[in-house]
């Protein structure tokens, strides 16, 4: 599904360059899940960006489902987001006095889809990632961090995208709360078979994931299984 090929990217020019990722190389298959991780500044916020079609490489080249993405345009990069790609980020970005529901519906009402299609699509979505009916027209200011992150992800999952990326997404919750929200990122992956590419700094977040990726100084230092890998309904306190 994913194909990066010594992709470089650099930013500014004369003395003030950085190179903030030096030829990095990777596959993802369909249906994997991966965490990329590296410190801060390591070049891993700059791969999300490309990954996620929100900017080019300055060399090498990205194949998405098979196209290659750092030849499209502006608004061809906007397409594919909008239709292969679901974001989940630590910033919530939820509408607060919205019901959960609507927020859900969001991104179908933007892609134009049928009203009738859209509800239903957005039901589905929070149903999957473990939300109770009884909350869907709660507004998100009346849920807790995990809820509202959980609701982020259906919103993510509502377009049927070929990849979820997410990117610090535990980063502004307490240990325990984002403990369910990685769980429910493991449920998406084992039940429907959903590509989850999680970007993150914190090793027990990138347990979860059944392969990862490190990324330092612009390139991937070790990319390999976890064998250490928390599974699902191993309850740690």
């Amino acid at each position: 599904m994913i194909e990066v090929r010594d992709v470089a990217k650099i930013y500014g020019a004369g003395e003030n360059i950085t190179h903030a990722l030096r030829g990095v190389d990777f596959t993802i298959e369909d249906g994997e899940f991966v965490a990329i991780m590296g410190p801060s500044g390591s070049g891993k916020s700059t791969l999300m960006h490309i990954l996620g079609c929100l900017d080019a490489p300055t060399a090498g080249s990205y194949f998405l489902d098979g196209k290659d993405v750092s030849k499209l345009s502006d608004e061809e990069l906007a397409d594919i987001r909008k239709e292969k790609i679901g974001f989940v980020f630590q910033s919530f970005n939820l509408l607060p006095r919205a019901t959960v529901l609507r927020n859900a519906i969001l991104p179908l009402l933007y892609a134009g889809v049928p009203r009738e299609r859209r509800e239903r699509a957005a039901r589905a979505a929070l149903l999957s990632v473990g939300l109770p009916e009884s909350h869907f027209n709660h507004r998100s200011n009346e849920l807790s961090g995990g809820q509202i992150q959980r609701v982020a992800i259906a919103r993510a999952l509502v377009n049927d995208p070929s990849l979820i990326l997410a990117d610090e997404p535990t980063g502004n919750l307490d240990t325990a709360t984002g403990e369910i929200v990685l769980e429910t990122f493991q449920r998406l992956n084992a039940d429907e078979k959903r590509t989850i590419v999680l970007i993150t700094h914190e090793s027990d977040v990138a347990a979860h994931a059944a392969r990862i990726i490190h990324v330092r100084d612009g390139r991937i230092v070790e990319d390999g299984r976890n064998h250490a890998r928390k599974s699902l309904h191993s309850h740690h306190s």
